[in-house]
């Protein structure tokens, strides 16, 4: 039954990569295939977290997954508010 969750998690993030990449296909706004990267990354870290039977997540190099997809979604969101700020301030 654990693993039938899993999958199911796994199918979340998967379908919440491509909704965010169905909104950058139509804006080409960064933010948005930042977005489907961190979700395809922790799509990658739950299939593998069930796939290999981890017994302390914490403690492998899968985590490191997990952490890139937030880095990823942090720096995507820093990005997007530098940005508009230093346009707002080159306008009269």
């Amino acid at each position: 039954m654990l693993n039938f969750l899993s999958g199911m998690v796994t199918m979340g993030y998967l379908v919440a990569g491509v909704f965010f990449l169905k909104f950058w296909v139509r804006s080409r706004e960064f933010l948005f295939v930042s977005f489907a990267a961190a979700f395809w990354l922790l799509a990658a870290n739950q299939a593998l977290l069930t796939l290999a039977s981890v017994p302390r997540e914490e403690q492998s190099w899968i985590f490191l997954l997990r952490l890139a997809a937030f880095t990823c979604i942090a720096l995507a969101i820093v990005h997007k508010n530098t940005r508009r700020k230093f346009r707002s301030d080159s306008k009269p």
